[in-house]
């Protein structure tokens, strides 16, 4: 009978894998293998080493002064004019584009013209004869950096760095910094974000949690009715209710407030951000605290009032901290899902209000710079991760609760 024993206790254990199994399943393709595609191609990136290889091949022995040898020139010449062929000259071109600007109409211009043109005879004669940007170092000194199928490249052009003529990496010049002061931005625009929630939240999720049970949920009914309407809607509801011409200005000029000629801009710049994210991100405050209050016995206040305390010092000593879990979970919740936003910043954030959401949209979309847009979603999700280890070392993650 003992020997059945092991078998029998294993039952119920590859039970529980089996039902977990789906699950993994779906974590596993949904999140871990997207997210490991993504970090690949931020580092990785073979589309130049396999369309020239030889050319990378024969670059590797130059030491980037003057110009390559001639077996170079040869190699170029050939792998143009089969990527012509193969159709595979588009994503090479534009992948060493993006190290020098110019690079694609060169590569392009090259490929097309090569079958044409009589052979001068030596390869870099011909190429020359083509585009006096093959007698340039800094052509060939693009096609072996674009070549290196690992790179560091797009990090550090997310952090607007750059790799100097001496080999050493520095800061890009001023007026070309574009993606750190986006990182601080939408930092910053996120914890304001945050912070407004909290405390717009705090009180509504108070009287929700200390109301009598039919305007509890009248009022519980009111903040869950955001998510019932559209993401697009709500944006879009703003704008009519910004803009110069909108109700607050009509609103406030009709009332004497402001002259006709002095109306507000509180839409496409920083103001319309923080209105809308903050309408829109405010139920996930809500609903955390809401939890957490409804679970906190209503006779802690006046039992502290009654033994001699004020209501502020009351609510401070005795109510505040029991709240404090909801406050972590709301506080995160919000924050996470604020520094990743889209739809929302792009309508109404206008050019001072955009986040770094946008512009890793636009390189995924548009630019079609892959590479640079995983870097970019790498920094972002290092720095997400980053501030929730500090959470949880400084708060205890344990400490976070919905109720």
């Amino acid at each position: 009978m003992k020997r059945f024993l092991p078998g029998l206790q294993a039952a119920p254990r590859l039970g529980a894998l089996a039902l977990v199994l789906p699950l993994l399943a779906f974590v596993t393709l949904s999140f871990v293998v997207p997210l490991a595609t993504l970090l690949g191609k931020s580092a990785y990136q073979p589309e130049v080493s396999q369309v020239f290889p030889q050319t990378i091949s024969a670059l590797a022995q130059w030491n980037g002064e003057g110009l390559p040898p001639e077996a170079a020139f040869a190699a170029i010449a050939e792998e143009l004019a089969k990527a012509l062929d193969e159709r595979t000259l588009p994503r090479a071109s534009g992948a060493i584009n993006r190290v020098q600007s110019g690079m694609r109409g060169v590569l392009n211009r090259t490929a097309r013209r090569l079958g044409r043109t009589n052979f001068a005879g030596t390869w870099r004669e011909t190429l020359a004869g083509i585009s006096s940007d093959w007698l340039k170092p800094r052509t060939w000194l693009a096609i072996r950096q674009a070549g290196a199928p690992f790179t560091l490249r797009h990090y550090l052009q997310a952090l607007d760095l750059e790799r100097k003529e001496d080999g050493g990496i520095g800061l890009r010049p001023e007026d070309s910094r574009v993606y750190t002061p986006l990182m601080w931005r939408t930092l910053l625009v996120s914890l304001g974000v945050t912070l407004l929630c909290l405390l717009i939240g705090y009180p509504i999720a108070y009287q929700v949690a200390n109301s009598p049970p039919k305007r509890s949920r009248l009022l519980l009914l009111l903040v869950l009715v955001p998510f019932w309407t559209s993401l697009l809607v709500r944006t879009t509801a703003w704008i009519v209710l910004l803009q110069r011409q909108g109700v607050i200005n009509g609103l406030l000029v009709g009332l004497g407030i402001l002259p006709n000629d002095a109306r507000l801009q509180m839409i496409y710049n920083m103001t319309g951000t923080f209105v809308a994210m903050t309408h829109v991100l405010l139920p996930f405050m809500v609903l955390p605290l809401y939890s957490v209050m409804r679970s906190i016995p209503s006779s802690h206040m006046p039992a502290a009032v009654s033994l001699g305390a004020s209501p502020l010092k009351a609510f401070r000593r005795v109510y505040l901290p029991q709240t404090l879990p909801g406050i972590g979970a709301g506080s995160l919740l919000v924050f996470i899902l604020a520094i990743g936003y889209y739809i929302t910043p792009a309508l109404v954030g206008g050019r001072t209000g955009e986040l770094i959401s946008s512009q890793i949209a636009y390189h995924v979309q548009t630019s079609l710079n892959w590479g640079l847009a995983a870097a970019l979603s790498s920094i972002l999700l290092v720095a997400v991760t980053v501030l929730y280890l500090i959470y949880s070392r400084v708060v205890g993650i344990e400490r976070m609760r919905l109720g």
